[in-house]
């Protein structure tokens, strides 16, 4: 059995080419486990400040980042001048974060990623402002999930705390950035890396994780052994 922790932010560039490349994974190996865990890259004003020196300066610096990351995304779907245009400082982490855990109570790791990709869709390529909380409602109506179940756990402090335990496996893995994914929890796969790079590594993995029975012939291995025959216990020695 693979389990992969899938470390990532809503905001995070790189982790917008590395969700779809996450997908078709699911659809090459739908045996893999795939597992959704927050980390921010900037939970608050502060944290774009403590990065940029200000958050006015952030947009500029992650526009740049931007284009980096649309050159990794497969399907090049960065609006970068469209962002550029928009009227807003850009986004931190948190609600977001909260909003697709919140969806992730209500409706699985299914409703996670569903709306986890709708944000981000709506960030990198519409040129949302997924700060603001009607943006984020409006994204999560448009979704499958409950809405009504979702507001409730959306302003549930249990929420988050389940983000915040994210935050502190994050740490427990010592991550240092976003998207990293944790398979098995002791082998790590660290940024967007290409597409058969990650089946690669999976497949190696799965060699290692996979239980190997030696077996060791010789001239008497019939002998001093049990066997089922013909419904009953046949015991030689």
């Amino acid at each position: 059995m693979i389990a992969i922790k899938f470390f990532h932010d809503v905001i995070c560039s790189f982790c917008f080419p590395m969700s779809y490349r996450m997908r078709q994974v699911q659809k090459e190996m739908p045996e893999v486990k795939i597992i959704h865990r927050s980390f921010a890259l900037a939970r608050d004003s502060k944290g774009h400040e403590e990065m940029f020196g200000s958050r006015e300066n952030a947009k500029n610096d992650i526009l740049s980042h931007w284009v980096h990351a649309n050159q990794n995304d497969a399907l090049h779907r960065f609006n970068i001048e469209g962002m550029n245009e928009a009227d807003f400082l850009f986004p931190t982490s948190m609600n977001s974060l909260l909003a697709s855990k919140a969806a992730g109570v209500v409706g699985g790791q299914t409703g996670y990623w569903s709306v986890f990709d709708a944000l981000q869709t709506g960030l990198f390529v519409n040129s949302q402002n997924i700060d603001d909380l009607n943006v984020i409602e409006s994204i999560v109506k448009a979704s499958s999930i409950d809405f009504k179940k979702w507001q409730q756990t959306f302003t549930d402090p249990a929420t988050l705390t389940l983000v915040e335990d994210d935050f502190l496996l994050a740490n427990t893995y010592q991550l240092t950035g976003d998207p990293a994914l944790i398979v098995n929890g002791k082998y790590l796969i660290s940024g967007a890396q290409p597409m058969d790079q990650i089946s690669q590594a999976i497949e190696t993995i799965k060699d290692k994780e996979t239980p190997i029975i030696e077996v060791i012939e010789n001239n008497e291995s019939e002998h001093g052994s049990c066997n089922m025959e013909n419904g009953k216990w046949v015991c030689t020695d």
